[in-house]
């Protein structure tokens, strides 16, 4: 069945998701949710993707957050019921170590910003701005916003955007580095893909080895993180890309990655 709120495709290893509501600036309802989900889902079970890059419909917005309007309509104003992979199928999920890339082309607000930040590489637009306006409308960024801002930012810094609900430019984020780089518009899925074709010229289960144990590891002490044991790292050592990767280099060649 066709997608009715997000676009989903597949080009050169590189897959591509598109929240489709510009309408609505982009704000997500549960359809649209579950629709990301399944995306999730088979960008993390398809081998021959190795990249995902995450933007939104039109110019003005990446991903506002919630559908409010829809929310008081169908639940009164209660919480909207999420699938297991949090707001957009991606703010409380674990599991998936390929790399995502969020080309943020406008407003990144409230579960938008959070959608962006379990990214792992944030391009963003001249006029793209981020911020958790929920503290305004008697709520808090509670999709892993809060917690994710607070360790990718000076912890200062995250508790004055936090705290305020002041909404920050793209050329701010980039200066406190939540923003690996600002471009205009009409150059945002342009450098993006660039950002995608540097990560395509390493061999995918590198990748992957290095985005877990980068990740897991934050959860434990130097030592304890260099020493862990991570499912990625020992599937990287034994594969036939490490042995392509010597041999390539060897014989002066660009090396064939498998994934495997």
């Amino acid at each position: 069945m066709p997608n009715e709120f997000i676009k989903y495709e597949k080009k050169n290893k590189i897959a591509y998701v598109t929240i489709n509501r510009p309408e609505v600036m982009n704000s997500l309802h549960p359809p649209a949710v579950d629709e990301f989900w399944q995306a999730w889902c088979d960008f993390r079970d398809d081998p021959d993707m190795w990249v995902a890059i995450v933007t939104g419909a039109g110019e003005k917005s990446f991903c506002v957050g919630a559908d409010l309007k829809y929310r008081a309509v169908n639940f009164k104003g209660g919480t909207i019921p999420t699938p297991p992979g949090g707001f957009g199928g991606i703010t409380n999920r674990y599991e998936c170590f390929k790399p995502i890339i969020a080309a943020v082309n406008g407003y990144a607000l409230g579960g938008g910003f959070e959608i962006a930040l379990a990214s792992d590489i944030i391009i963003a637009a001249e006029h793209a701005k981020f911020g958790f306006p929920e503290p305004t409308v008697g709520l808090m960024a509670r999709g892993g916003g809060v917690q994710r801002l607070s360790r990718q930012v000076p912890l200062k810094v995250a508790m004055g955007i936090i705290l305020t609900a002041r909404q920050v430019s793209a050329q701010e984020a980039c200066r406190i580095g939540l923003v690996n780089e600002v471009v205009p518009l009409k150059d945002l899925i342009p450098c993006a893909e660039r950002w995608a074709a540097d990560i395509l010229r390493c061999a995918p289960l590198s990748v992957k080895a290095s985005k877990e144990t980068a990740m897991k590891g934050l959860d434990y002490p130097l030592e304890a993180a260099i020493n862990n044991r991570y499912q990625y790292l020992e599937e990287m050592l034994n594969s036939e890309d490490a042995l392509e990767g010597g041999k390539a280099f060897a014989e002066k060649r660009k090396p064939q990655w498998k994934g495997r």
